[in-house]
C-alpha cells in the first residue's frame, strides 16, 4: 500500500488518462481477444458484478463520483471543477471497470471466487460491449463533422481582424472629410509656414494622437523673383509672360499671382538670346535627328514634358550643348476636358532634399554647399498658348477629332530672348509627426505620409485633400484607441513640408533618422495628391504588396457595385514616397483617382505642378465620396499591415516581377535568366516552407514570426542600385510607366548605346541588374538556412 499511496497526489492526471480510456472502450491491451478464456471471463464477471453492486449502493447514481483516492487529492475547488469538466459521466460499467484495471493493487484487493452464473454474465457483458462500441463510433462521426464544420483558428482570427477593421472604417464619413478640407483651405493664404503646421498639430492633438512633434529644417529654397520671367520674340519685339499674356503693368495686375510661380526651381538664372529648336520630347532619338540638321550649341530647346523623367531629358540636352529650355505640355497629351492653354505651371529640378546638404540632413552646424542652381541650363515652363505664338500657329489644330500636336517647322528660324529670374533663400520647412504606438511590436513602423502647403510655393490646394484624408483616418483610429485597443505595430503619421521643391521635408527627415528607419520601417502609405481626376482608381504598390492591394480594391468594388478594371502596378510616382522607395527600399502603397485619358497620355506629365484650386477639386468630387473611398482603402491596408502577426507580403510576386522585367527585345545574358529562375525557386520554397506554417496560428512561435517578418520587410533592399540616370528610380523593381515592363535602367542603356559604337553603358546596367537579382536569391537562401538551423537546434 505504501507504493500506491505515493501515487495518490497524481490522481488528477490519472483521472484524465482514465477518462481517455473510457472513450476508447473498444481498445484492449495486447493479449486480450474479444473471446476471453474461461478464467479471465470468470474474474471479469465477478469484478463487474461487484462494481455494479457498488455503484447501485452509492447515492446519486446518475451523477459520476470520483474515487475516494481522487477526492482526497482535490483540495481546491478550482482544480475539482477542472477535473469534473474534463471527465464525462460513465454511461456503462465498462468505463469504470477499465479505470479500476489501472490501479496496481486492483487484483489483490478485489480478487474473489468466480460466481456460478457465468453464461448470464457473459451475455450481459456482450451487450455492454456492443453498446459501448456503437456509442464510440457514433462519437467519432459527430466529432469529425463538428471539426469539419467549425472554422479554424486562422479563419476565426481573420474574422476578428475583419470585424475590427470595419468597426474603425465605418466611422469615416465623406461629410467629415469635406469639413476638414474646407477648414484647411482657409489656411493656405498664410505667409508663415508654421501657421499651417500649428493648425494641423492642434487638430491632430484634439483627436487624441500621441507625441505630436514639429521637426524643422533650415533648407535652401529657390523662390520666384519680384517679377515674372519673360520670353521676347526677336522678330516683333513682343514680350510675353510664361502664361502667354503680354508684358505690361496692366496685364501683370490683371494676371493672378500664379504667373509668378510659373518657373523651374533651381534653374540657372540670367538671360539668353538664341534660336529656338524643336526637340519634341527630347529622347535620344529626337536629339540624334536634330544634331544631323542643326548646330545646337548654346541654342534654346523647345521641349515637351512627358514620356521620360524631366531630369533625364535635361541631362541629355545639357550634355548635347544646349543653353536654355522652354518647357511646355502639348494639349494633345491631355484629356479633352482639360484646357491648360493659358495655365502656367511649376517644376522642380531638385532630385530630392535640401540641395545645400546632399545626402545628409540639414542639421544645425552642417556644412552647406553653394548650389543655387542644379543645372547649367536656363529652364522656363511656358503655356501652350505661348508656344502657339512662337511658332505662329493657332493653338493645336483638331481635324476629325484628331489632335495635331504643336510643332515648329524645321525650315523656319525663331530667335527669342528668355529671361529667368529667381531668388535662392534659406527658409524653414516644417514636418508634423505623430504616433500611435504599437502594443506587440512598437519598434516596427508603418509610416503614413501626406503633404501640407508650404507658404513660399505656388498656390495649389490639392494638399488640402491629402491633409483632410489623413486627418479623417486619424479620427477613426483614435476613436478605437480611446476604448483601449492598440495596433500591434506603431503607426507614424507625417505631414510633410517642402514637397513642391523636391520632397525636401521627407528627405531631410529620412536622412536625419536613416539608421532607425532602415531597421524599423515596415511600409510607407502615400496620400500624395489623391484626387487628380474622377473616372478611374489608380493604385500603385510595391510588387510584394500588389496582391494585398488587389484584394482590397476588389472588395471595394463589390461594395460600390460598379468599378472599372483596375491594374495595380509598380511604377514611378511623384511625391514624398520617393525617399522611402529609393533610399530605404521600403514597400509602399498609394491610391489615387485619375482621369482615364490622363492614364493613356504620356507618362511624367504629373511632374508639372498646376495651381489646382479648391473649386476644381470640389467639382471633381462634389460629395467627397472619392475622398472617402481613398481614406477607407488606404486605412484598411494600414490596419492590416499594422495588425497581422505575419506581414501580408508576397515574396513570390517579387520573383515573378523580375522574370517579367527580363522579357522583351532587350538583350539578356544567360546568367540573368538563370539567376531569375533561381530566385523564383527560392521564393517558392520560402513561401511553402516558412510562410505557410507561420500563417497557421498553432505554429506561430513568436521568435519564428519575428524572424520571418524581418526577412519580409527587407526583401526589396536587394534591388537598390547605387547609380542610375537622373530622374530614374534606384529601386529597379519600379518601371518608368505602365507601358514599359522591362527594367528601366536596361531600357535607358539600350537606347543610349544605339548611336554609339561602345556598349559599355549597357554592360554596366546589365551588371547592376545581375548583382541585384543575385543578392535577392542569396538573401532568400540565407533566410531559409537560418530557419533550418533554428529547427535543427530545437530538435
Amino acid at each position: 500500500m505504501g507504493e500506491n499511496e505515493a501515487t495518490l497526489p497524481n490522481t488528477s492526471l490519472q483521472g484524465k488518462k482514465m477518462a481517455y480510456q473510457k472513450v476508447n472502450a473498444d481498445q484492449r491491451a495486447p493479449g486480450h481477444s474479444q473471446f476471453l478464456d474461461n478464467d479471465d471471463l470468470q474474474a471479469t464477471a465477478l469484478d463487474l458484478e461487484w462494481d455494479m453492486e457498488k455503484e447501485l449502493e452509492e447515492p446519486g447514481f446518475d451523477q459520476f463520483q470520483l474515487d475516494s483516492a481522487e477526492n482526497q487529492n482535490l483540495g481546491h475547488s478550482e482544480t475539482a471543477d477542472l477535473n469534473l469538466d474534463s471527465i464525462q459521466p460513465a454511461i456503462s460499467p465498462k468505463g469504470r471497470f477499465q479505470r479500476l484495471q489501472e490501479e496496481s493493487d486492483y487484483i489483490t484487493h478485489y480478487a474473489r471466487p468466480a460466481p456460478k452464473s457465468n453464461r448470464c454474465n457473459f451475455c450481459y457483458l456482450s451487450k455492454i460491449l456492443c453498446t459501448a462500441t456503437i456509442l464510440f463510433i457514433f462519437g467519432i462521426v459527430i466529432g469529425y463533422y463538428a471539426h469539419k464544420n467549425c472554422p479554424s483558428d486562422a479563419t476565426s482570427s481573420g474574422t476578428v481582424y475583419l470585424r475590427l477593421y470595419q468597426d474603425i472604417l465605418t466611422t469615416i464619413q465623406a461629410e467629415d472629410i469635406k469639413k476638414s478640407f474646407r477648414n484647411f483651405i482657409q489656411l493656405y493664404k498664410s505667409e508663415d509656414d508654421m501657421e499651417i503646421s500649428k493648425q494641423i498639430k492642434t487638430h491632430w492633438t484634439s483627436l487624441g494622437l500621441e507625441d505630436i512633434q514639429f521637426v524643422n529644417y533650415s533648407v535652401l529654397l529657390d523662390l520666384p523673383g519680384p517679377s515674372p520671367s519673360t520670353v521676347t520674340l526677336n522678330s516683333s519685339g513682343q514680350c510675353f509672360y510664361p502664361n502667354g499674356q503680354p508684358c505690361s503693368e496692366r496685364a501683370r495686375k490683371d494676371t493672378s499671382q500664379d504667373v509668378l510661380y510659373s518657373y523651374a526651381a533651381y534653374s540657372a538664372k540670367g538671360t539668353l538670346k538664341a534660336e529656338v529648336i524643336d526637340v519634341s520630347y527630347g529622347t535620344a532619338d529626337d536629339l540624334k535627328r536634330i544634331k544631323k540638321m542643326k548646330n545646337i550649341t548654346n541654342q534654346i530647346a523647345l521641349l515637351k514634358l512627358g514620356k521620360l523623367p524631366l531630369l533625364y531629358k535635361l541631362s541629355l540636352l545639357e550634355k548635347a550643348g544646349f543653353g536654355g529650355v522652354l518647357l511646355y505640355i502639348d494639349p494633345c497629351d491631355l484629356p479633352k476636358t482639360a484646357n491648360p492653354s493659358h495655365d502656367a505651371f511649376m517644376v522642380s529640378l531638385n532630385p530630392g532634399g535640401d540641395p545645400s546638404t546632399p545626402g545628409y540632413p540639414s542639421a544645425d552646424g552642417s556644412f552647406r554647399q553653394s548650389r543655387s542652381n542644379l543645372t547649367s541650363l536656363l529652364v522656363q515652363p511656358i503655356s501652350a498658348s505661348l508656344v502657339a505664338k512662337l511658332i505662329s500657329s493657332v493653338k493645336a489644330r483638331t481635324k476629325n477629332d484628331v489632335c495635331s500636336p504643336l510643332e515648329l517647322p524645321n525650315n523656319e528660324i525663331r530667335i527669342v530672348s528668355m529671361q529667368v529670374q529667381t531668388v535662392t533663400e534659406y527658409k524653414t520647412v516644417t514636418n508634423v509627426v505623430g504616433y500611435v504606438r504599437g502594443l506587440a511590436s512598437p519598434d516596427r513602423y508603418i509610416i503614413v505620409g501626406s503633404q501640407h502647403h508650404t507658404a513660399y510655393s505656388y498656390n495649389g490646394q490639392e494638399w488640402a485633400s491629402s491633409t483632410a484624408i489623413i486627418t479623417a483616418f486619424i479620427r477613426a483610429l483614435m476613436l478605437k484607441v480611446k476604448k483601449g485597443w492598440r495596433p500591434d505595430r506603431t503607426i507614424v503619421f507625417c505631414s510633410w513640408g517642402g514637397t513642391a521643391f523636391g520632397n525636401i521635408g521627407s528627405y531631410e527627415w529620412g536622412e536625419d533618422f536613416k539608421k532607425v528607419l532602415q531597421k524599423n520601417v515596415v511600409a510607407y502609405i502615400s496620400l500624395h495628391s489623391p484626387i487628380r481626376g474622377n473616372s478611374s482608381l489608380h493604385p500603385v504598390a510595391s510588387p510584394s504588396l500588389q496582391q494585398l492591394v488587389e484584394e482590397k480594391n476588389n472588395f471595394n468594388c463589390t461594395r460600390r457595385a460598379q468599378c472599372p478594371d483596375t491594374n495595380v502596378s509598380s511604377v514611378q510616382i511623384q511625391g514624398d514616397a520617393d525617399y522611402f522607395i529609393n533610399h530605404l527600399g521600403v514597400p509602399i502603397v498609394q491610391f489615387a483617382y485619375e482621369d482615364i485619358k490622363a492614364l493613356e497620355a504620356p507618362s511624367f506629365l504629373s511632374e508639372a505642378l498646376f495651381p489646382r484650386h479648391a473649386t476644381k477639386i470640389e467639382e471633381m468630387d462634389p460629395f467627397f465620396k472619392l475622398h472617402e473611398t481613398i481614406t477607407k482603402l488606404s486605412g484598411e491596408v494600414i490596419l492590416q499591415i499594422a495588425n497581422e502577426p505575419v506581414l501580408p507580403y508576397n515574396a513570390l510576386d517579387i520573383a515573378l516581377e523580375v522574370q517579367n522585367s527580363l522579357k522583351g527585345d532587350q538583350p539578356n545574358t544567360p546568367q540573368l535568366l538563370a539567376l531569375a529562375s533561381r530566385l523564383r525557386e527560392r521564393a517558392e520554397l520560402f513561401r511553402s516552407d516558412e510562410m505557410r506554417p507561420a500563417n497557421d496560428p498553432k505554429e506561430r512561435a513568436p521568435v519564428r514570426v519575428r524572424m520571418l517578418n524581418d526577412i519580409l520587410q527587407d526583401m526589396e533592399k536587394s534591388f537598390l542600385v547605387p547609380q542610375v540616370p537622373p530622374g530614374f528610380y534606384r529601386n529597379i523593381l519600379y518601371h518608368l510607366d505602365e507601358k514599359t515592363s522591362q527594367f528601366s535602367i536596361l531600357v535607358e542603356a539600350w537606347e543610349h548605346c544605339k548611336p554609339l559604337a561602345s556598349n559599355e553603358t549597357l554592360e554596366e546596367a546589365l551588371s547592376e541588374v545581375l548583382n541585384s537579382i543575385n543578392s535577392a536569391q542569396v538573401y532568400f537562401k540565407a533566410g531559409l538556412d537560418v530557419f533550418e538551423s533554428v529547427l535543427v537546434g530545437k530538435n
